[in-house]
């Protein structure tokens, strides 16, 4: 598979983003070769709770800050602009018609794969575009592991997670170092999660 013909979509509540998910979008530009990757910040995850979600316009603030020098990486917004809630089956499906010259590739965790059965359409997503899966710890795959659409990639994995970040910041510690710069400097500016 030729991926240089791909934009990879990583999409993500990204509250906030971090370091973690500045190393997987790198891994998939340089070692998959993904052609260019987007950052798809989600309003609202139909399968996770909406405890401590920060407004839109501060996440998407934060993606733009982190990869702002970065031509490689594009944040998106798109799904902002979609009907609620928001299902990666219509975001596809409007990202397709938008840009038709476009192949689009979806990164996603192991356990978003293993839980790929709940999503909404999963095996119409699977016919139209590739899922390329970091793999985490215990991964198992589920029921879509062997299909032809699916890859696997040993992508470098950090124990970080923006809830674990949020903690910490509302515990009142410096997480300066988990976070791309500029992120960092936006959310002590803007008092953000304490």
């Amino acid at each position: 598979m030729n991926w240089k013909e791909y934009t990879g979509l990583f999409f993500g509540s990204f509250n906030p983003i971090h370091v973690g998910h500045m190393v997987l979008a790198n891994y998939f530009a340089e070692f998959v070769g993904l052609n260019e990757l987007w950052f798809v910040v989600s309003p609202h995850n139909p399968l996770k709770e909406r405890v401590s979600l920060l407004a839109d316009h501060h996440r998407i603030e934060m993606v733009n800050l982190a990869i702002a020098d970065d031509p490689r990486f594009r944040a998106s917004d798109i799904e902002f602009h979609l009907p609620k809630p928001s299902y990666t089956i219509h975001t596809l499906t409007y990202l397709e018609e938008k840009y038709p010259g476009r192949k689009f590739a979806l990164i996603v965790g192991g356990d978003n794969l293993e839980s790929f059965n709940k999503w909404k359409n999963p095996e119409v997503i699977l016919e139209r575009f590739p899922l390329l899966v970091y793999a985490r710890p215990g991964f198992d795959g589920g029921e879509f592991l062997k299909h032809p659409s699916v890859r696997i990639f040993e992508a470098p994995l950090m124990e970080i997670s923006s809830s674990m970040i949020r903690m910490a910041i509302r515990q009142g510690k410096n997480m300066r170092f988990f976070l791309p710069p500029g992120v960092w400097k936006y959310m002590e500016e803007m008092n953000l999660y304490k």
